[in-house]
């Protein structure tokens, strides 16, 4: 085999033997730490939110094509709408380094938390919307939906309210 020939047949091989090997693995990605902000308001968490409005319930579920439960859809609208990685559970949730917030000095943007097994133990969340209301995926069999703070039933297991966004962050109400 001529010199040219086979240096190219050579050259052929190794860069068909490079294409082949396994691609080097991704670096992992330094996430700093909790809360970080990359939008400018809530608008984009209440827009999430309130578009995410008839998505199935599911238990476990975190996405809009699987279905959601409370806490999935909580996590899902704040990574997706603000940058933010939430706990995965409720009971994660509530224990997170975040301002608690008084019932009447809710904000848009602020999470609520619901004890509905009775006792004060929580196990429910939503994202409060404003006018007291709140977004929420509630149980199974049903969507996620809009409901008021003043119903009796969210009245008697109401527990708490946790400011994820930062003030300056915060939609404006009018």
């Amino acid at each position: 085999m001529h010199f040219t020939a086979r240096f190219a047949l050579l050259a052929l091989a190794t860069l068909l033997t490079a294409c082949a090997g396994n691609a080097p693995a991704p670096q992992t990605p330094v996430v700093p730490p909790f809360p970080t902000v990359t939008h400018d308001s809530s608008a984009d968490v209440l827009m999430s939110a309130i578009g995410l409005v008839g998505t199935p319930y599911r238990y476990g579920g975190n996405t809009p094509d699987s279905g959601f439960d409370c806490s999935g859809l909580i996590g899902y609208v704040y990574r997706n709408s603000a940058g933010i990685q939430l706990p995965r559970s409720t009971r994660e949730m509530i224990g997170i380094r975040a301002p608690s917030v008084g019932r009447d000095a809710l904000q848009s943007g602020d999470l609520v938390f619901f004890a509905t097994n009775g006792g004060s133990q929580v196990s429910h969340a939503g994202i409060y919307v404003g006018e007291g209301r709140f977004v929420h995926a509630p149980s199974t069999g049903g969507t996620v939906r809009l409901d008021s703070l003043s119903n009796a039933y969210w009245q008697k297991s109401y527990l708490s309210a946790k400011r994820v966004l930062s003030a300056s962050r915060l939609a404006q109400q009018p």
